[in-house]
Formats: structure tokens, sequence, C-alpha cells
């Protein structure tokens, strides 16, 4: 006689757990208990309709939402903490390119309908890549909130490649730009400090703006980055770093030292707490940076004999991190990726080519094999 699949419990029913086809917070299935109080037979039944249920998407509560709807409910809930960018790009997507699927239900979503907003934006491989990563964000929501199977998600995922974006590759500053940063006769002070900090600190533009004289430390002659400022219609308003390890402290270069410990000090003589402010005390709108920008590069065009394209405060980044690559091994691409508020695989991504350039393989084999 065949063993029986399932056991009688004491107190006279059959149980097992089923997937329900959802999951719980921490990535796992979620399941749920089912029993019969007939026999283990009974039981098997259930447990193989559960598993139909699953696989024909009605394990799930009923919902008459269209993709785009939840879409814009996901938006308006779930990311509502987000920044302003951030939420702006999730709304391009949804707006301008979610919108071809307006009709189409939300439990009926499948790869096809991925497959055709991916072939609407073909050409524009970063606009693909925000698609497939929205999409997806859009889908797992749904099934946490249990109105998508689970089973169906990962099949749409696992048969449509995601999509491939290479960022341009940034540049560093050349030879000529590093001499007319510090050459420059800038319009203002705060101009000549802006400059400073971005080229010895690396720091992001908007982390660099929202510096305030508490940032400072000239005992330790270190900056704390902890804000950020994001413009919202033009104005700035403050958030977090850019990025979970965009908390830091940078040491301040001794070049550039001593011209900002004094603008910090004349700041805090003056009452000002930030030290990016315009002439009424308030923190820089977009227009005012722009206006900036122009004047440091004019400052630093003036100096030059060659022509001056293409220079954004984001290239003093880029620089900050390439000659930091070619300082290795005095330095680590640990804390390479600490001091920019990176990761250690962003930094090797972005700057791999450099750690090659300085690679020596027939030195490195001769040296560890000569013993």
């Amino acid at each position: 006689m065949a063993n029986k699949k399932y056991k009688k419990c004491d107190d006279g029913w059959y149980r097992t757990k089923v997937w329900d086809g959802t999951y719980n917070k921490n990535g796992s299935k979620h399941r749920k208990e089912v029993k019969s109080n007939k026999s283990s037979k009974d039981l098997e039944r259930i447990v193989e309709e559960w598993k139909h249920k699953v696989e024909q998407r009605t394990a799930v509560k009923k919902t008459n939402s269209t993709f785009l709807e939840y879409s814009r409910l996901w938006l308006d809930v779930y990311k509502a903490s987000k920044s302003a960018n951030t939420k702006s790009m999730y709304k391009n997507i949804i707006e301008k390119h979610f919108i071809s699927l307006d009709t189409v239900l939300l439990p009926d979503i499948d790869r096809i309908h991925l497959q055709i907003l991916l072939n609407n934006a073909d050409g524009k491989a970063r606009t693909q890549q925000q698609i497939y990563m929205t999409f997806k964000q859009v889908l797992k929501s749904a099934v946490a909130d249990h109105l998508f199977p689970a089973n169906v998600m990962e099949e749409i995922f696992l048969n449509i490649e995601r999509p491939e974006y290479i960022p341009e590759e940034g540049r560093p500053l050349t030879e000529y730009e590093r001499k007319a940063v510090f050459s420059a006769n800038y319009y203002e002070e705060r101009d000549k400090i802006f400059t400073y900090l971005i080229f010895g600190c690396g720091f992001r533009r908007e982390e660099a703006l929202a510096l305030t004289i508490f940032d400072f430390n000239f005992d330790r002659n270190e900056i704390s980055i902890n804000k950020a400022f994001e413009y919202t219609k033009g104005n700035p308003t403050l958030k977090s770093p850019k990025t979970k390890n965009g908390h830091r402290t940078n040491p301040i270069p001794s070049k550039i030292l001593p011209s900002v410990h004094a603008f910090v000090s004349d700041a805090k003589r003056k009452g000002r707490t930030n030290i990016f402010v315009m002439h009424d005390g308030k923190p820089m709108s977009k227009s005012s940076y722009d206006k900036m920008w122009n004047r440091i590069l004019k400052s630093l065009q003036l100096v030059c004999d060659q022509k001056i394209t293409d220079l954004t405060a984001h290239t003093f980044r880029h620089n900050y991190c390439t000659n930091l690559c070619y300082q290795i091994p005095k330095i680590s691409i640990k804390m390479i990726a600490t001091l920019l508020g990176d990761t250690e695989a962003v930094v090797l991504k972005i700057y791999n080519h450099i750690l090659l350039e300085k690679e020596n393989a027939a030195d490195a084999v001769n040296d560890a094999m000569n013993f």
C-alpha cells in the first residue's frame, strides 16, 4: 500500500502550506496553510488547485485597475519621499511611455507589453533602461500588494534582456584648465572658492552649494558632507546626499586650505550660515548658479591660450577621481569610493581603464616569482 503524502494531525486534520504566488518583505515566498479533514488525497487535490491558481493568475486579489492607473498610484504613494528629480524621471516614463498601455488591465500585463515599450524607445538606450527599471518596480509593488502574480513577474523579466546603457565617459581637466584654476582672476571670491572646492574635494555641485560654516573643521582640515541641494522649478531645496554613501568627511588639500579658511571665517564674521549665498543671504537659485558658473568659465578662459569647451562642475569631480586613481596603491579603491561618496563598484566601472593603465603584468609576475 502506497504511503500517504500527508499525515493526519492530532486534531484530525491533514495540513500543509502552499505558495500563494506572493512574496514576503524579505523576498521569501509567502505560504498559506491549507487543510482537509477528509484524507491525504483530498489535501493533495487542494494543493494542486492552489498551484493551478498561481499558474493561471487567479491567486491574487481581483482588480479593475489598468497598468497605467496603478503606475500613477505607485508613484504618488510609494515614491512620495524620493527626490524631485527622481520623481520627475518616473513621471516622465509613466506619462510619455506607459501611456501607450492605457487600456491594458494590470492583471493582463505580460512580457509583450514590456517589449512593446522598449521597441517604442528603440535607439534611446538610457530611456529603455529607465522603462525597464520602472516597469519592474511597478510590477514588484503590485506583487507586494497581492494584485499581480509573482511567478508571472519572474517569467516576464527572465525572458526579456535588460537594456544596456553605457554613459559617455567623462574627462578630467586638461593641463591648461588645471593651471587656469589657480591663475585665474575670479570676478567674485565665492566663484574662486566654489571652483577650489570642486577641484580639491571632488564634491558634486549640489553638495558644494549646500555647505555651511558648521561643515568645516579647521582643527583637522576636513569638510563633512551630509546634505545637498536640488533644484525644483529653479528653486533650491535641501535633501540628503545623492547616495547612502554620500555622508562622508573629506580632507582639505593644503593648496586650497588658506583661501577656503579665509572665506569661511569671513562668512562667520558676517553672520552667514551657508557659505554660497546671494547678496540678500538667500541660497542660490538655478539661474544664479548658472550666472556664477558662466563667470567662472569666463575667468578661466581669460588665462587660457586654448579654448575651453564642455567644462562642467562634474568634470572637476571626474578629474578628482582620475587623479586619485593614479595614486594607487598609496590610496585604495575603497578609500577613493569613500571620498567620492560612491561605491567601489562605481569607481571600478568608470575608472577601470585607468587602473589597467597602471598595471604591469610582466613586472608583477616577475616580482611575485622572484623568491
